[in-house]
Order: C-alpha cells, then structure tokens, then sequence
C-alpha cells in the first residue's frame, strides 16, 4: 500500500521518533531526572513513558508524583525536575541524528504545508529547530507542550492553519488518537518508534506505515 502525499494540503509531524532520532533519549532523560525517588519510581515512571509516547512532559512528571509516588508536590519541586530533564533532553535534540530525506521530500510536497505538533516542549523546539536550519520547511509553524496535542490540532484547524485534506505523521499510539478526533488522514514512522505494539495496532486499523519518511517520495 502506497499513498501520494501531494494530495494533501497539509502535512503534520510528530517530532520525536519522526523528524528527530530522539525518543531513546528522552526516556534515559524520564530516568535520569527521577531517580533521586528510587530506582522502581524510576522505572515506572520511564514505563508510563514509554506507554504514553506523545503526551507532554508536565503530564508525565505529574504523574510522578501523583500516581507513582502518590503524593503532593510544590510548583518548585515540580520545576526542579523538568528543569533537569530538560537540560538532557536540549544536548541531546542539537545532536541527535536528523530523518534522512526531509529537504527532498519538502521538495516534492511544495504545494503543501508543513506544521510540526509535538508533545516536547514548544519553546525548546523552536529553538532546536532554528539552531538545526529546520524551521524554514515547517511554514505552517513548529508547535508543543505545554498545549497538548488535541488542543494544537484544534487551534491550528480553528485559524484555519490546517487545511483539509490533512495527513498526521507520527510514530504513537497518541498520534493516531489524535488524528482520529480530527478526522485526518494518519501513516506511522516505524524506524524510531517505542511504541512496542505498533504493527498489530496499524494493523488492526488498516494504517499505513513506512520506517523512514523518505519513503514517502515515490519514485
């Protein structure tokens, strides 16, 4: 199964395991930046990740302490954390292999536009992304947490931004879900996913899936 990408008037990237290789990365950082509360809140904490790939890491690490340490936490305490993933998370994302392909496939779906909506944070991404030279393909706009996913697509459909016929590309459970809710064509990057269910789960909904996005250009 094959799909021509140019019949879309919009094209919108995940970011982590899509554009960027990424989502290893981000998961030693879920560790790194909880192990100080024990190895098993650690562990669980980089599970719930991995589970829930997609959603923004102020719902994650509030899930730390709410659901696996079951406890209240101070707005510092809560800072303090996201400060120390994010410190891991910024070295790791201006130095992190980026999808082979991207500048050819900009190319072949110029009369597309292209957003990013990703759950990392939208301020980093930005910066990322303009120290990385790969906003300019992103003329629709780089976009993130703390806004989650659905309220992107949302906002972006409601500014008329997003223009249908829409084509999600993403590599998670969550992405798809998204997609759904907005009614939006989805295919999934398998290269870089964590999602451990993927091919049973794009089979069981008839999704498209390719490992790299290159592979989107047909020849």
């Amino acid at each position: 199964m094959t799909i021509d990408i140019r019949k879309y008037k919009t094209l919108i990237f995940d970011c982590d395991g899509v554009i960027l290789n990424s989502n290893r990365v981000k998961t030693q950082a879920f560790y790194s930046a909880s192990k100080k509360y024990g190895e098993e809140s650690a562990q669980a904490l980089v599970c719930y990740h991995v589970n829930n790939g997609g959603i923004s890491r102020f719902k994650k690490f509030e899930y730390l302490f709410t659901n696996i340490l079951k406890r209240s936490f101070t707005e510092d305490e809560l800072e303090e954390v996201l400060n120390h993933y994010a410190e891991i998370v910024k070295h790791a994302l201006l130095n992190c292999e980026v999808a082979d392909g991207i500048k050819q496939l900009k190319q072949f779906s110029q009369e597309s536009k292209w957003l990013v909506a990703s759950g990392g944070a939208q301020s980093e991404l930005r910066e990322v992304f303009r120290e990385r030279n790969l906003e300019t393909y992103f003329d629709g706009g780089v976009f993130g947490s703390p806004a989650s996913k659905d309220d992107i697509i949302q906002k972006q459909l409601a500014d008329n931004n997003i223009e249908l016929p829409a084509l999600f590309i993403g590599d998670s459970r969550y992405d798809h879900v998204v997609a759904s809710k907005f009614q939006l064509d989805f295919i999934f990057i398998t290269g870089w996913s964590e999602f451990a269910q993927l091919n049973s789960y794009a089979d069981e909904y008839g999704l498209l899936k390719v490992e790299k996005i290159e592979e989107l250009i047909i020849q």
